[in-house]
């Protein structure tokens, strides 16, 4: 466990990432008092729109397909929409959905929800009306907050509102609430039905002063996120690039020549992703001659899914020095960040523990594994998991919390996925993780995406079989693929199943449905 002096050294460095930032900045006491007293009231998420309204009201807060959004103008739709919940019967520590694509009304949800107090409980957007119910009833949701294109039949006990800004209702300004907001978010449900993690706000430096530490993310500024804002990663950066005084771009739906105009048309300093989103801008880019001036990019931010040393080593050619990748899930939160200098040493890592993380990768028996062998992954942080909602949690280890990955660290520290857990397959007594398969492909230049799964085999227990998504104009057959895998892995790991398909089921955070392949 930290010590005391650790604890102490860690702090000290959340305050200078955090002062280095622009979040907060020596000699103004105005702002630094507007702060404090939105922290006081409705926890650290209410420094989304202290920050900024007391430094720059005026200023373009979100620009989305509806046009340009200030942060007064945020603020106020936040605090008509907090006004017209209460409206409904909503009270602190009520549980209200929120069903949205990514514009400036999904910010102002969280706004608002964070003034009464309430639980907000993060639904997918591309939800059935079946899985939106069940999990609607399993959650608890008594207000459901909506897009009106999303799913218009369904409600919830105490109704459905919109998520389009809300007519001005009367009143003063809204009292503190009975209690502090907290965030329910959903898992990626890539194998059934997507579970709640349950998570309270942060306290603390450590969330902020920890990733700050990692990547050199600065006021001002414009960044692109395209990212889904109900899963964490888009969350996290809307969040943060608000308090930061950045312009959001927000577009409800991922179109990958749309991001690369508004990454060079707005002189984007930031980019924040997933690795398929990440890998189809930049196949718009080359499309497109590499025209579009990206020039002003510092980071680009990749999570959500496996980055790939394949991509990693494109994205550096193509953008230079600036992405960055994390390592972390739903439950666990973050664990690691590969800075370009990571990813220009061992492109297939996800980089060093963040400030204030614990990671550890032990054997069977729960001991530790030296640098080099593969062993199970335990993450421990500022944000600890509180279990799903449902019930039910992750298996601990001394205060860790289990990310089902299997991985190494080498002898700089950079932690290496090689797979999920549960994904091992063994295969004539050999153990195969089909993600060292995947890596191979995505490096092929005639293969634009590949997946690689597990199938019972009579003779050797187990096989593998890859699904496969030729880049146009290209010619491969299943030698061809197979040869790949076989010039670059033993022989046990070449595939003997090879399905070539149009595109692979993914979902909104870019993880392949791996139910969906057959």
């Amino acid at each position: 466990m930290p010590t005391v002096v650790t604890r102490l050294a860690d702090e000290t460095a959340y305050l200078g990432a955090v002062l280095r930032s622009g979040l907060l900045r020596p000699g103004h006491p105005r702002v630094a008092a507007a702060a404090a007293r939105a922290v006081r009231a409705e926890g650290p998420l209410g420094v989304t729109l202290a920050l900024p309204l007391a430094r720059h009201p005026g200023r373009v807060a979100v620009v989305d397909d509806a046009g340009a959004t200030t942060y007064a103008e945020l603020d106020a739709r936040a605090d008509a929409a907090a006004r017209a919940w209460q409206a409904r019967g909503v009270r602190a520590g009520d549980k209200v959905g929120l069903l949205a694509r990514n514009h400036a009304g999904f910010l102002a949800a969280v706004v608002a929800a964070t003034r009464l107090g309430v639980r907000l409980v993060l639904l997918n957007a591309e939800f059935a009306r079946p899985q939106l119910d069940e999990v609607a009833a399993r959650e608890g949701v008594r207000l459901l907050v909506a897009d009106d294109d999303l799913l218009p039949g369904a409600g919830a006990p105490l109704g459905r509102l919109t998520t389009r800004p809300q007519a001005g209702l009367p009143g003063g300004p809204l009292p503190a609430p009975a209690e502090h907001a907290s965030i329910v978010i959903l898992t990626s449900g890539t194998t059934g039905t997507p579970k709640g993690a349950r998570r309270q706000q942060p306290r603390g430096l450590a969330t902020l002063g920890g990733l700050l530490s990692a990547v050199p993310l600065r006021a001002g500024g414009t960044t692109v996120i395209c990212a889904p804002l109900f899963h964490a990663l888009g969350l996290t950066h809307a969040v943060l690039a608000s308090a930061l005084g950045t312009t959001i771009v927000l577009r409800r739906r991922f179109d990958p020549v749309v991001a690369l105009n508004d990454l060079a048309d707005r002189r984007a300093t930031g980019l924040i992703a997933v690795p398929i989103m990440l890998r189809r801008i930049l196949d718009a880019h080359d499309e497109e001659g590499g025209a579009a001036d990206l020039s002003q990019l510092r980071v680009v931010f990749v999570a959500g899914s496996q980055l790939g040393g394949a991509l990693a080593t494109r994205a550096l050619e193509t953008l230079g020095d600036v992405v960055y990748n994390l390592y972390g899930s739903t439950e666990v939160a973050y664990a690691t960040v590969a800075s370009p200098a990571d990813l220009r040493a061992a492109p297939a890592c996800v980089g060093r523990v963040v400030r204030g993380a614990r990671v550890r990768v032990v054997d069977d028996a729960d001991a530790d594994v030296p640098a080099g062998v593969t062993g199970r992954i335990f993450v421990g942080n500022a944000l600890p998991f509180e279990g799903y909602t449902g019930g039910g949690g992750k298996e601990q280890l001394d205060g860790l919390l289990a990310t089902g990955d299997v991985g190494h660290f080498d002898t700089a520290g950079r932690l290496t996925i090689d797979g999920r857990d549960d994904d091992m397959i063994v295969s004539g007594g050999e153990n195969v993780f089909p993600s060292e398969v995947e890596e191979v492909l995505a490096a092929h230049p005639g293969i634009a995406d590949a997946a690689v799964v597990g199938v019972p085999d009579d003779e050797f227990g187990a096989r593998l079989r890859a699904f496969v998504v030729v880049r146009p104009g290209a010619a491969l057959d299943a030698d061809d693929v197979r040869a790949a895998v076989r010039d670059r892995l033993a022989r046990f790991k070449t595939p003997r199943d090879v399905v070539f398909l149009d595109e692979l089921p993914r979902n909104p955070t870019g993880k392949v449905l791996t139910r969906d392949l057959v």
